[in-house]
């Protein structure tokens, strides 16, 4: 089933049209695939980047939205992303990288095009385990901007994914948020007991 891939804000697309055409940007950038690459540079399936700050035993906090996220692709392949935020003045680029989140998130992607049911992609970091899943939302027509995972949802670990959790193995919500939430342990402070 194809993805429905929710449409960026034009704004964000802009900036980020605007920082591949400045050669300041992309020289300032950490991305040598970027400067290698030949041809045109083009920003291609737009993610919106949600963040889960807080799991609790009851489940996940609320999530909010931290930016979009464009995968650069040159060619035939995608050579870096670039990510924006939104700022008190409106959407603003904020950098390129590189590194295996790209083709992960890619290799996730194509695994979840050959699903039967159709899902609008999203990602989810949790950083409090350093981890970036590819969440696939089941309402196709929801403002990818908003909401939180539903425990239908479906979560794909990317590469490199925390130890004990398998990258590219979609769990649903409702499994895998208890298993993420015994693995964030609080840090007893100095002199509490332990």
């Amino acid at each position: 089933m194809p993805l429905h891939v929710p449409p960026a804000p034009a704004p964000a697309l802009r900036t980020v049209l605007t920082a591949l055409g400045s050669p300041t940007a992309v020289r300032e950038a950490r991305t040598p695939s970027l400067l290698r690459s030949q041809g045109p540079a083009t920003p291609e399936l737009p993610l919106p980047v949600h963040v889960l700050d807080r799991l609790t035993p009851a489940g996940a906090s609320a999530t909010r939205l931290a930016g979009w996220r464009f995968l650069i692709r040159c060619g035939e392949r995608s050579v870096a992303a670039a990510d924006t935020m939104l700022t008190p003045d409106g959407w603003a680029f904020s950098h390129f990288f590189e590194g295996p989140y790209i083709a992960s998130t890619e290799r996730a992607l194509r695994q979840a095009e050959t699903m039967n049911q159709p899902y609008q992609p999203r990602l989810l970091s949790v950083p409090s385990l350093y981890m970036l899943t590819l969440w696939l939302h089941g309402d196709c027509t929801a403002d990818g901007a908003t909401g939180q995972p539903a425990a239908t949802d479906l979560l794909v670990p990317l590469a490199p994914a925390p130890p004990g959790i398998a990258a590219h193995r979609p769990h649903r919500v409702a499994e895998l948020l208890p298993v993420l939430t015994h693995r964030v342990t609080p840090v007893p402070l100095l002199g509490s007991p332990a």
